[in-house]
């Protein structure tokens, strides 16, 4: 049903998701670009270089090329490294990354349209988080990184459409990907996670060139009885899988972080933000600070933090940034900042603490002074969120700035412009030589 599904669409069918494909490419390009320099990217593209094809891909925010697996290994890996990606919150899925690099690294290949690229996109976008949603939210649980698991089918649905496959052949691309999909929250604070997260990009774009060629796989490689989604979690719920495919849409669930850390805990930093006003100048006699939530916020954040990649998923630090500094960007998440006396040994205050009625994204954050007085602020759903969207211009703004930070010499005005009009590009391999 899903490669009938994905056969049968054409632009038409998705023109009025074209808006907010954009938005998440955007916010792909913004990512990618505040890590284009990060040592991880330039070690996967030194292994890389000496085994690539024909360098028909660009690198976002650097001058090297590879070929259309290469590049979608490498743009993956640099647009989930800063933990700043897009969000779909029902399955906690990071769409862009695992679908955005391959089906524009396939598209620079064959000189395939800006709305060739939007159509894929979305269409990627659609199966992976319907999968997710599938196995949601016992997969996660069970230690399985659900954008690696579940991109890769996103990657492969996408780029087997640009590949014009019949229905049988994108069946056998997604049965294919199947056998292709991992990755472990075990990894979570290290580039490890981002080479899965770069993997489901490249294996994508492998299992739709396979089943080009002919090579085929179970029609129910994902639901049968020992198929992927028993093998790596419970019973699927084929409902979440295939119901209503084609009226509604996963992507208008997408979110952008207005901060570079895990989106479980910006709840935390926006309720410590409100309580840094409460408090003003008294910061400094803050006794103890309790952060409630649910136990995927514990599970996910109530830990040491050793470096930067621990402190994107940190209830302590994040805590720490709302409350002592009143800004969390980038830079608060960086090891010159992590590493502060303040800072680390304000993080010790912090106490993490199960509250089973609080839903997953919300949290509690309660703080007491040396006096004795006690202030309480709760966010259910932070900046960022459905319900408090970032606006075009903040994802602009966002895409400015992590270029800043990635220090690109490629033109930012042109990406932009570029994005918004992705539709109209005849090529898209023009917005992919965006450096001056």
């Amino acid at each position: 049903m899903l490669a009938d599904f994905v056969a049968g669409t054409v632009w038409v069918d998705v023109a009025a998701q074209s808006h907010e494909a954009k938005r998440s490419i955007l916010n792909f390009f913004a990512t990618a670009l505040g890590s284009a320099h990060d040592p991880a990217v330039s070690a996967a593209l030194r292994t890389l270089l000496p085994f690539s094809g024909a360098a028909t891909s660009a690198i976002i925010g650097r001058p090297e090329r590879l070929d259309a697996m290469g590049a979608a290994f490498v743009n993956a890996i640099s647009a989930n490294l800063l933990d700043f990606d897009d969000t779909h919150l029902d399955t906690i899925i990071h769409p862009a990354a695992p679908v955005a690099a391959p089906v524009l690294a396939l598209a620079q290949a064959r000189g395939l349209s800006g709305q060739d690229v939007l159509t894929a996109f979305i269409l990627g976008v659609e199966i992976e988080c319907r999968v997710g949603n599938a196995v949601s939210p016992g997969h996660y649980a069970r230690g399985w990184h659900i954008t690696s698991t579940c991109g890769v089918f996103g990657s492969a649905a996408a780029c087997a459409w640009l590949l014009r496959l019949p229905a049988d052949r994108i069946s056998n691309a997604i049965g294919i990907a199947a056998s292709q999909s991992a990755g472990i929250v075990e990894n979570l604070p290290s580039a490890a996670k981002n080479v899965s997260v770069g993997n489901a990009a490249r294996n994508g774009l492998f299992a739709a060139l396979l089943a080009t060629e002919g090579y085929s796989a179970s029609p129910r490689a994902i639901e049968g009885p020992l198929g992927w989604a028993r093998a790596m979690g419970d019973e699927p719920d084929l409902e979440r899988l295939t119901g209503g495919l084609g009226t509604t849409w996963e992507i208008a669930k997408n979110t952008y972080k207005p901060h570079p850390a895990g989106i479980v805990f910006h709840s935390v930093i926006d309720a410590c933000f409100r309580l840094r006003e409460k408090v003003g100048p008294r910061i400094e006699d803050i006794a103890s600070i309790t952060v409630e939530g649910s136990a995927l916020l514990l599970a996910r954040g109530d830990r040491a933090v050793r470096n930067e990649r621990d402190a994107r998923v940190s209830i302590h630090h994040c805590a720490a940034c709302g409350l002592l500094l009143g800004v969390a960007g980038v830079t608060e998440f960086s090891d010159a900042t992590v590493f502060r006396p303040d800072l680390a040994s304000f993080r010790q205050k912090v106490r993490a603490v199960l509250d089973a009625s609080l839903p997953d994204g919300a949290a509690r954050v309660k703080i007491q002074l040396t006096s004795g007085e006690a202030f309480s602020e709760i966010v259910v759903a932070a900046k960022g969120s459905l319900a408090h969207p970032l606006s075009d211009s903040d994802i602009e703004a966002k895409l400015r700035d992590c270029a800043q930070l990635g220090q690109s010499d490629w033109d930012i005005d042109r990406i932009i412009d570029g994005v918004w009009r992705m539709d109209t590009l005849a090529e898209v391999s023009s917005l992919m030589k965006a450096h001056r």
